[in-house]
């Protein structure tokens, strides 16, 4: 058995020779193909894995055939088990493979997955080999016969073979591959856990689907040969089509070409299947389908039968296509007295049916866009392309040759005609110049199947129609497609007659076109319009429509003021139409005939010159003038003529490349069509045009003795206005880019080819040279210019000389220098190989692509052949002269822009970058101390690096580090180690600081000032946009280790002391400062998933925190590292110092009193004389100026002329010069104080920046978080409390304390996975990660005393007391809050017996620290309250609302009532309702203004709703930093109508006390409500002013975001809501006992409510009516949340109050009965989380529905019970005006109460089981958990299946919490509406005793009506039954009261309704 490679050498030997093969070779062959026949049958068949070979392998000795023992080792064992694994594969023949790579390649050193790799890609280079033999078998046999080289005889000996293998099922196999290898499994493309990345020969890495692709495409490509080799059977071509419907699948989201291809050959195997079985004429060749009845009659079924998938049915539809002309060829061919009625009549009902199918798709259009068009259809093997036009051709002439289908397309043309308009409206001129290519189809009608079926005959006769087929089965020739083909050119006449529309017209001439593509079709098409076949259609339309147009033009501009005439849009597609059916006719007719053809052609060119005539038509007059330049001579002559009198001129400068000048008048010539015109519209089908006419013509010029003098304009405008911008133009078609392209760079190649350079050119630029040189030597700054100026005068003198060499002297030196023509080149050639090829394959354009890479390649091999005779003499223009001095350097760049490209471009670049970095180096070891920084190189050097960082890219900083400017900056790779530059030399000092040598050089000042300058053009490059990626690659990679290594060496390093050198103090605190930054970038901006940045930031961390530590270029994975410190305290303890006095005064240094008065009035009038005493630092620092303030001191003394001095004697001037001396010293020790303490905020925020960067963004990657965020906060509120910390400090400290506690918060819930388990239990969920309770004790005392700090502002305490809230929040809640309280003791008594599960230890522990707190807030309560409560009242209103927030939760944790007693000593809470009584809001209108008003939404988040995350925490820090400050919360777009400022502000403020006065009344219970009602609440609250402020619109429209109605939203939140809650709260002082009592009034009695505070709360709402009807009129099921928060408020108050009221003149009680027939009478969808549980606000909707409803409810009990209400039992004829329920809803709602109950109880039954048995559900039913009940935010499904596992747990959680939330509400409602209709049933049973005994509330009492009754009692027996039977175990309630309830009701409804029978 031969092997496949062998197989294949021995085809390509025998089958690819020009020449027929030799004997030996034929036997060679067919030797090879007889032993492969079993390799060929079981195609692509492979031994399977086996439990024996396997361990065989695994003994590591294996016994190959015919080899003798193989030893294997430990790897050679596990790759191939691996590679068995893989690829379903034996292990034997895995052993094989990697034996068979050793020998190919050798395997020796090699890393195992490259072993792996080279082993898989063998075994596939094998299957290829194979399938190419097989695929060159068929080929030989099917395309191959008759060419010289191959004999007749082989090829049908090789047939036979091919026969008998297609009949032993080859083809069946093939079929059933190209299905199986796409399948995700070992066999196919490889399973999930397999490497996707193979070897092969060549030994590149290639994709292993893109392997099994292409086998996929040879397979298809072999099936459709094979159909022609032998003819399909039945099955065959089922099997093809159900392949075909299952591979469409792929094309919807298919980008890959080939995955079409494949599609494309199963389609073309079945059209050639039908074609050339119906067809076939060979005797040997029986016809297999036409011959079987049944498989017509079973196969229609299957192709007729329709499917949801838009593009699998558009492939059948093409099938079906292929299928109908099949049975018309059928229905032809058949004998009719061989077939039955039956049959016959069966197949016309298939053709007919098939047709309307076809029609009614319109499966011509489909054909065109998914196939023919298709990259993937014009990119695919020309040989199947060849194949695949040939049987288009056969089944489209098959089609149109049938009775039927004529009749079909006749019928479709006429429709076609009465449907499309006949006419277009003109396009404005703005639409054509918008607008440059060819209008599209109108969109408002469909495009008809007639157009369609045109423009199908035109594709497929448009390109492959001169080949002829050579078919094997037929084993004939093919003639021409159209050589007397009658068939089309009937179809011709037939379709170009009675056109009414462009439309078809259009379609038809593109037809004619494709047809014109042979002599033959050339001169048939002519004479067809030359005559007079078609009334409407010829040649002379053309020109007389090209005529009445030029006429029209010329009349306007004749006459004055006229506008020149629009275009039709359907004249100029019919003309353009015309125009390529004409240059087809010229193109291709024969060459004698076509001289007279046409003769007058002048009216081509006479519209080229009208700016109204569309640029596409323009392109296709030129490309229809091109086609004559070959008829004859004369007739280019006459071309050059016209277009000299008619075109656009061509106006360019003498020089524009380089003079830079422009023309001063704009003219309409070619340039203004490029850049005007066509660039608007982004297409540019006239440049196109214009260029390949004048190369046509160009190159067919024979004398070129005037050296090209005529084409210098053409040149020029083609280099400098179209080939130079085009990288940087839209297209709005990628192909017309590189038709552009290719048309200038065959113009240059032209050029090149056509002229050379001669001696007299040489010499000429040797004298200007020469003439040059000896010019004056001009200053440094000016010879930039200058150079520009010589390459001009080079110019000059070249085109005096010689006017021909111009061009190749610019293209010279263009390539010399760099400029246009080079960087566009190799812009194009540079794009590589592997993009070429993906573009060819992929994409329409891709052989334009390959044929313009084709041409730079010429380009530059004909540049470089003539480089040689100029390159001496022209490079000495482009070098620049040595640049020596740094200040001119600066002055240069301010002056120039451009100037790193022009020094690169000059060759000075090198040199230059060199110069900077050996003169840095220089001055950095010398390490002086520098007294001037502005004469220092070093400084100087570092100066104009950072400086220039920020300007236009490419700039001085990216040439002197070695950016790459020839490229994008951004994607530069750094390789200093390759590189000497500035860049090299910085990184290379900053390595020295780890040699303990050059520690010393640490003490320098010199040193210590240019390593910060060094760190911070670090961090500058490192934050800028371009630069940054590739630095911090550079710096992450292991070579460096940049951001870890310094923090030691750099960090952490002592700090000098300020007594010894104070300078060196400061610059080694900055040097810190830019170094943390540094860091922080990378751990913010780093980009995880690379493996560099990773290990850095890990590293980052490590090192920071104190972890495992490994040191530099050792794996962090590893397991025994060395534990270091914590660095990020020891960085903390370096700022950790006084800061420096600046508030000294210059009294103190100086004796006298008059000297420091005077010094002082100087510096406070710091500008008197012009000249300012201060200057700003680099960080912003306001200095004193020394020199500035000596001099100003010595013109005080009016010193500077010695005769106009008053001193009297020397002593007194030695005195004031003394005076001077020591304020000099004063300012100098001021600056630097200054300077020390900007150094010290300088890194205190870096420290902080890295913090809290680390905190909230990469504390994942370290363990114990809980405890570094501990010490964190321990150290910062350590040092914010010290009384040495300064006010500044404090704030930033107190920041980074705010996160720490947020972000402790956040991780006491966060699941901590155990990689050794997969199992989560409810300790999980349970426990946290608390703080002990003496870390939590600490926290708080070392905060109480931050806050009493001696120094403070409000500023500082707004954070202080944000911390303080947060704090708070994160000790009352040590249980997860997401997950109730019932289902925790749940889960611990179906959890382990451990003692950790005891949830009363937890809530003792809880207990335990609340008691804590309270002791340390009651030690300090004096101080702290005094403190808060003067903020509250005094301070600003932003520090008002946080310190009322701050009372707030001091009343929380309140015990014994200690602060509210101190509140009530101090008047505190009379303050606040005085307070909210004089509220005033003043309203105003603006347009738009943004208000961020952060600190009471912060106060709010953090505390009253339990939120407190990191976010919260960084946006309440960036209040007080503008450059971070944005929304949150308040953030409100103020429109007409809108709070002010100020108003908002004290909003929030009232909403603050609001809160505070509910949370006493909470707290303290009846005592609490019981006080504040005492005080006059009500009365307080009711005179608030912000109650009266309107609401405008619904408060349904109101949601929680801002912005159209947030007025309303912030007066509903801040003003209603509080008010309705306190309100609320103070009903619970309203005793039920109490009802009304008789008082005498004016010598009557009255009825009046007892309890006061009834009274008083009937009063409020009285006086707020207006508001309480608008609430009670709202839409319940339209509601957002805050909405129905609201009204259940309101009927909660409105149902305990409002049943004393007896008057109902406001109308409250029928709202409140409107409100309950509108819930009561709503089916189950009321509760709309039953029917989906995927939304959690669902849920809380349900859950504030049923509360409201129970609310309801419970009045209206209290009405029945109380009041004496009765009820009607349905609304009958006698209804009462009153909205009231009836007995017969309420029974209905009962119903939807019970299927409520129902399904929530089942619900959170499975919910509790699902929970117990979590750990046994599979990863996909987990998944399903997740989806269904969690946000996929918080679930990434890259988690493993442990976290996951916990994240469905607490999810369920959640939702049975909510669950067991509305079956608890579900529960009490009923109950209320069972004993509701159970008084009624009661009061009915004694109505004949006492009716209306006593005064009822009723409208009508009535229960007679029998009916209405029997049918009450039946429904709720039914639905009693129900409730009975509820389970306790699922509702998880105790349930005996309820069903005792519904057992009575239902026993009374049983009686009542056996009386009612009776």
């Amino acid at each position: 058995m031969v092997s496949a490679k062998q197989l294949l050498s021995a085809i390509e030997a025998a089958l690819l020779a020009r020449t027929p093969p030799p004997a030996a070779q034929r036997v060679e062959l067919m030797h090879a193909i007889r032993l492969s026949l079993p390799s060929l049958k079981s195609l692509l068949s492979y031994p399977a894995p086996k439990a024996s070979d396997r361990a065989q392998v695994q003994s590591k000795e294996v016994r190959l055939p015919d080899s003798p023992p193989i030893s294997l080792d430990d790897q050679d064992v596990q790759i191939a088990l691996k590679i068995s694994e893989d690829l379903h594969l034996n292990e034997i023949e895995c052993v094989r493979l990697l034996v068979s790579s050793n020998q190919e390649w050798g395997l020796l050193g090699r890393d195992p997955l490259d072993i792996y790799r080279l082993g898989v890609g063998l075994w596939y280079m094998e299957r290829r080999d194979l399938l190419t033999s097989l695929y060159m078998l068929l080929r030989a046999t099917v395309l191959d016969q008759g060419l010289e080289g191959l004999e007749a005889d082989l090829v049908a000996e090789i047939q036979s073979y091919l026969e008998d293998l297609i009949a032993s099922g080859l083809r069946k196999r093939i079929i059933s591959l190209i299905k199986e290898l796409k399948r995700e499994d070992p066999t196919g493309v490889g399973g999930p856990n397999s490497e996707s990345y193979i070897l092969d020969s060549r030994g590149a890495l290639v994709e292993r689907k893109a392997v099994i692709s292409r086998e996929r495409l040879i397979l298809g490509h072999c099936l459709v040969l094979s159909i022609l080799v032998e003819r399909a059977s039945t099955e065959d071509v089922k099997d093809i089509l159900f392949a075909l419907r299952e591979c469409a699948l792929e094309y919807t989201g298919a980008t890959d070409t080939m995955k079409h291809q494949i599609i494309y050959s199963l389609l073309f195997s079945i059209v050639i299947a039908f074609i050339s079985d119906a067809l076939s004429t060979a005797p040997d060749k029986v016809s297999v389908l036409s011959h079987d009845a049944s498989f017509r009659h079973g196969f229609n079924e299957i192709v007729m039968a329709t499917g949801n998938d838009p593009l699998v049915e558009g492939f059948v539809n093409c099938v079906r296509f292929a299928w109908v002309v099949h049975l018309m060829l059928v229905q032809d061919g058949n004998d009719v007295k061989e077939i039955t009625t039956s049959t016959s009549s069966n197949d016309m009902k298939s053709i007919f049916s098939c047709l309307e199918v076809i029609f009614a798709n319109n499966v011509f259009q489909f054909w065109l866009d998914k196939v023919l068009r298709s990259a993937a259809y014009q990119n695919d093997d020309e040989d199947m392309v060849y194949v695949y036009n040939a049987y288009l051709h056969k089944l489209m002439t098959c089609f149109l040759s049938h009775p039927l289908a004529r009749d079909k397309v006749k019928e479709t043309k006429e429709k076609a005609m009465a449907m499309l308009s006949p006419y277009r409206a003109a396009g404005t001129h703005n639409q054509m110049i918008e607008s440059s290519a060819l209008p599209q189809e109108t969109s408002e009608i469909a495009i008809q199947p007639f157009v369609s079926l045109l423009e199908f005959v035109s594709e497929i006769y448009q390109v492959y129609i001169l080949a002829p087929l050579l078919t094997a089965h037929e084993n004939l020739k093919e003639p021409e497609l159209l050589s007397g083909n009658d068939v089309i050119w009937t179809f011709v006449k037939f379709s170009g007659e009675d056109h009414t529309n462009s439309q078809t017209l259009v379609a038809f001439l593109k037809m004619l076109s494709s047809l014109a593509c042979t002599p033959e079709g050339a001169s048939k098409v002519f004479e067809l319009l030359q005559g007079k076949i078609f009334r409407s259609i010829g040649w002379s339309t053309l020109f007389d429509c090209l005529s009445i147009y030029e006429e029209k033009f010329k009349q306007s501009f004749q006459t004055p003021g006229a506008v020149l005439p629009e275009f039709q849009e359907g004249d100029s597609k019919a003309l353009v139409a015309y125009l390529s059916v004409l240059k087809k006719v010229v193109e291709n007719g024969n060459p004698s005939e076509r001289k007279n053809w046409f003769t007058d052609i002048e009216p081509l060119f006479k519209l080229l010159s009208y700016e109204n005539v569309p640029p596409y038509l323009k392109g296709a007059l030129r490309n229809a003038i091109a086609t004559f330049v070959h008829v004859s001579p004369i007739m280019k002559e006459t071309i050059w003529r016209f277009l000299e009198q008619y075109d656009l001129p061509v106006v360019v400068a003498p020089n524009a490349g380089y003079t830079g000048q422009t023309m001063e008048t704009q003219v309409y010539d070619m340039r203004f069509e490029l850049n005007e015109i066509e660039a608007r519209g982004e297409q540019y089908p006239s440049t196109i045009s214009f260029i390949n006419l004048l190369n046509t013509l160009v190159s067919d010029e024979q004398d070129v003795s005037d050296r090209g003098h005529r084409f210098i304009g053409i040149f020029r405008f083609v280099y400098d206005h179209v080939f130079g911008p085009f990288p940087q133009r839209a297209y709005a078609d990628p192909s017309e880019k590189w038709q552009l392209v290719i048309a200038c760079l065959k113009h240059f190649q032209m050029m090149l080819s056509m002229y050379d350079v001669g001696e007299e050119d040489s010499d000429a630029i040797v004298d200007e040279s020469q003439n040059s040189s000896g010019r004056q030597s001009y200053p440094i700054h000016m010879q930039l210019p200058v150079v520009e100026i010589m390459k001009v005068l080079a110019f000059l003198l070249v085109l005096r000389s010689s006017v021909g060499t111009l061009f190749l002297l610019v293209i010279m030196q263009d390539f010399m220098s760099g400029k246009t023509l080079f960087r566009n080149v190799m812009g194009i050639v540079l794009q590589g190989v592997n993009f070429l090829i993906t573009e060819r394959t992929n994409q329409i354009y891709g052989h334009l692509l390959e044929k313009a890479v084709l041409l730079c390649l010429e380009i530059v091999v004909l540049v470089m052949e003539k480089d040689s005779n100029v390159s001496d003499f022209w490079r000495p223009l482009y070098q620049l002269r040595a640049i020596g001095d740094l200040h001119l350097m600066l002055n240069l760049i301010s002056r120039m822009v451009g100037l790193s490209q022009l020094l690169l471009k000059s060759g000075t670049a090198s040199t230059l970058i060199e110069d900077y970095a050996a003169c840095l180096e220089m001055r950095s070891e010398e390490c002086q101390i520098i007294e001037d920084s502005g004469t220092d190189p070093g400084v100087l050097i570092m100066q104009l690096l950072i400086d220039n960082i920020s300007r236009p890219a490419p700039n001085i900083t990216h040439l002197l580090l070695k950016f790459d400017i020839d490229g994008p900056v951004e994607r530069t790779l750094l390789q200093p180690k390759f590189q000497y530059s500035c860049l090299k030399v910085i990184l290379g000092i900053l390595d020295k600081l780890l040699i303990p040598d050059v520690n010393a050089l640490l003490h320098e000042f010199g040193f210590q000032h240019k390593l910060s300058t060094f760190l911070q053009l670090l961090y500058e490059l490192c934050v800028d946009p371009l630069t940054s990626a590739p630095l911090m690659d550079l710096l992450c990679t292991k070579k460096y280790h940049f951001f870890v290594k310094h923090l030691s060496s750099i960090g952490v390093a002592p700090l000098p002391k300020r007594s010894s050198s104070q300078a060196l103090r400061i610059s080694s605190l900055h040097q810190r400062a830019w170094l943390l930054k540094l860091l922080a970038v990378e751990l913010h901006s780093a980009d995880i998933l690379d493996r560099n940045h990773h290990e850095a930031c890990q590293s980052i961390l490590t090192e920071l925190f104190g972890q495992r530590h490994a040191e530099y270029g050792i794996d962090l994975d590893g397991s025994n590292y060395p534990i270091s410190k914590s660095k990020v305290l020891e960085l903390l303890g370096v700022v950790q110092f006084e800061s420096p006095d600046i508030t000294l005064k210059s009294s103190q240094f100086v004796s006298s009193a008059k000297y420091s008065s005077l010094a002082e009035d100087i510096l406070s009038s710091p500008t008197t004389s012009g000249r300012s005493v201060y200057y700003s630092s680099e960080r912003g620092d306001r200095l004193i100026d020394l020199a500035s303030l000596r001099d100003r001191l010595w013109q005080k003394f009016n010193l500077y002329d010695a005769q106009s001095s008053t001193f009297q004697g020397e002593a007194e001037l030695s005195e004031i010069r003394e005076a001077i001396q020591q304020l000099l010293r004063w300012g100098w020790k001021y600056n630097k104080n200054l300077e020390e303490q900007a150094a010290q905020l300088h890194m205190s925020t870096s420290w902080s920046q890295i913090v809290e960067i680390a905190a909230s963004q990469r504390i994942s990657f370290l363990e114990n978080r809980s405890d570094i965020l501990f010490k964190l906060l321990d150290a910062t509120l350590n040092f914010s409390g010290a009384p040495d910390c300064s006010l500044k400090m404090a704030q930033i400290l107190t920041q980074v304390g705010l996160t720490c506690m947020a972000k402790l918060r956040d991780e006491r819930f966060v699941f901590s996975s155990d990689s050794s388990s997969d199992t989560v239990t409810c300790l999980d969920i349970i426990m946290s990660k608390q703080l002990s309770n003496g870390a939590c004790r600490s926290i708080l005392f070392k905060l109480i005393m931050a806050i009493l700090r001696h120094e403070s502002s409000e500023a500082l305490r707004r954070r202080q007391y944000a911390l303080l809230l947060s704090y708070f929040q994160y000790s009352q809640h040590i249980l997860d809050s997401d997950v109730p309280a019932t289902i925790l003791q749940f889960l611990s008594e179906n959890g382990q017996e451990d003692e950790e599960l005891d949830l009363e230890k937890i809530d003792k522990d809880q207990a335990e620290l609340a008691h804590a707190n309270f002791s340390i807030l009651r030690k300090e309560g004096q101080p702290i309250l005094n403190l808060v409560i003067k903020d509250a009242t005094q301070g600003s209103e932003s520090i008002k609302t946080i310190s009322l927030y701050v009372l707030d939760a001091l009343v929380r944790v309140d015990h014994d009532k200690f602060f509210l007693s101190q509140l009530e000593t101090r008047g505190f809470l009379r303050s606040c309702f005085t307070s909210i009584s004089n509220f005033s809001c003043q309203l105003f209108k603006v347009n738009f203004r943004c208000i961020n008003f952060i600190q009471c939404a912060c106060a709010r988040q953090l505390y009253m709703r339990y939120a407190c995350h990191v976010c919260i925490a960084v946006l309440f820090a960036a209040y007080e930093f503008s450059k971070l400050i944005s929304s949150l919360y308040i953030l409100t777009i103020i429109q007409d109508g809108g709070f002010s400022l100020d108003s908002m502000q004290r909003l929030c403020t009232l909403e603050a006390e609001l809160s505070l006065l509910l949370r006493i009344s909470q707290k303290y219970g009846r005592l609490g409500s019981q006080h504040l009602f005492s005080m006059g609440s009500l009365q307080h609250i009711a005179s608030c002013r912000a109650l009266h402020l309107p609401v405008k619109g619904n408060m349904r429209r109101l949601d929680n975001k801002f912005g159209k109605n947030s007025f309303d939203v912030d007066k509903l939140r801040m003003v209603i809501a509080p008010t309705l809650r306190f309100l609320f709260s103070i009903t619970s002082l309203v005793d039920t006992s109490e009802f009304l009592e008789v008082r005498q009034f004016n010598k009557s009695f009255v009825l009046q409510v007892k309890n006061k505070v009834v009274r008083e709360i009937i009063e409020f709402i009285k006086g707020h009516q207006l508001l309480f009807d608008q609430i009670l009129q709202e839409d319940l099921l339209d509601a957002s949340e805050l909405t129905m928060e609201i009204i259940n408020l309101v009927v909660g108050i409105l149902s305990k109050v409002w049943p004393y009221e007896e008057s109902d003149k406001y109308g409250l009680v029928q709202g409140l009965f409107g409100m309950m027939s509108s819930l009561f009478s709503r089916d189950l969808d009321i509760f709309s989380s039953i029917q989906s549980v995927r939304s959690e606000n669902l849920q809380k909707a349900d859950v504030s529905i049923s509360r409201l409803s129970f609310s309801l409810s419970s009045y209206l009990y209290f009405l029945v019970t109380k009041k004496s209400l009765r009820l009607q039992v349905s609304d009958g004829a006698t209804a009462s005006a009153s909205q009231q329920p009836t007995l017969a809803l309420l029974a209905t709602f009962l119903g939807i109460l019970a299927s409520a109950l129902e399904k929530a109880a089942e619900e959170k039954y499975l919910l509790l089981n699902k929970i117990k048995d979590i750990n046994e559900l599979s990863r996909r039913e987990v998944d399903e958990i997740i989806n269904l009940y969690v946000s996929q935010d918080y679930a990434p499904s890259s988690e493993s299946i442990q976290k996951r596992r916990y994240i469905a747990m607490v999810g369920m959680c959640r939702i049975v919490g909510h669950r067991s939330q509305l079956i608890m509400l579900l529960l009490l409602l009923s109950q209320n509406l069972m004993n509701i209709i159970l008084v009624h049933f009661q009061d009915s049973s004694n109505a004949h005793d006492y009716r209306h005994s006593q005064k009822a509330i009723t409208y009508d009492t009535s229960l007679d009506d029998k009916e209405d009754m029997l049918l009450l009692c039946g429904e709720l027996v039914s639905v009693l039954e129900r409730l009975e039977s509820l389970s306790e175990d699922k509702t998880g309630n105790s349930l005996e009261v309820f069903r005792r309830l519904a057992r009575s009701l239902k026993e009374m409804s049983l009686q009542k309704q056996y009386l009612l029978d009776v």
